[in-house]
Formats: C-alpha cells, structure tokens, sequence
C-alpha cells in the first residue's frame, strides 16, 4: 500500500540558470512531514501553483530520499544554453510524494 504525503513551499531563485547536471548547491531542502520507511522509493511530483513571474520557472528535483528532496527553479535551457538569467520571483510551489 502507497504511503503518500503533500506539501507546499514558497521558492524563488537568485541564481543564474544551472547549465551543468548534478550541481545542487543553489537548491532548496524540503523535509517530508514525517520520514518515509527506511528502504523506500519514494516519488515525487512538483507543481507551480502561482503565476507571479511572468518568465517560465522550470522545477528541477534532486537527491530524493525517505527523509526529504532537494528543489530548485532552474529557468528554461535549450541547445545547452540559458534562455533566460535564472532569476524568479517567489512562487508558491505544492509538491505530492508517495512510495512505489
């Protein structure tokens, strides 16, 4: 049986957009509620829920564990290069975790 928790934060960005994967210096630490089973495989799945700043705000999600994630905006790259600076205003952002 799935265990599933939800959440909401208010995240921003003041660093310009990350170009290379696995740097996670400028991302924030969510701590779940209440930790997951030690050993589980848990999911999560992020969404904006305002709309303060009118450039797209990408989520990007990193290092998930039983105990919480990392998150940060990581505004839009395409053909390896920032199509923006990086910079978003605050947003509010609700997040669903749950087991496999």
């Amino acid at each position: 049986m799935a265990i599933i928790q939800t959440g909401s934060l208010e995240l921003d960005s003041r660093s310009d957009t990350e170009l290379k994967g696995g740097n996670t210096s400028s991302f924030t630490q969510v701590t779940f509620p209440t930790p997951f089973p030690a050993g589980s495989k848990v999911n999560v799945i992020p969404m904006v829920q305002t709309f303060n700043g009118q450039e797209t705000p990408g989520i990007r999600i990193a290092e998930v564990t039983p105990q919480g994630f990392l998150i940060r905006f990581n505004e839009l790259v395409g053909g390896g290069k920032a199509l923006s600076d990086g910079r978003h205003i605050t947003e509010t952002v609700g997040w669903i975790a749950t087991t496999v």
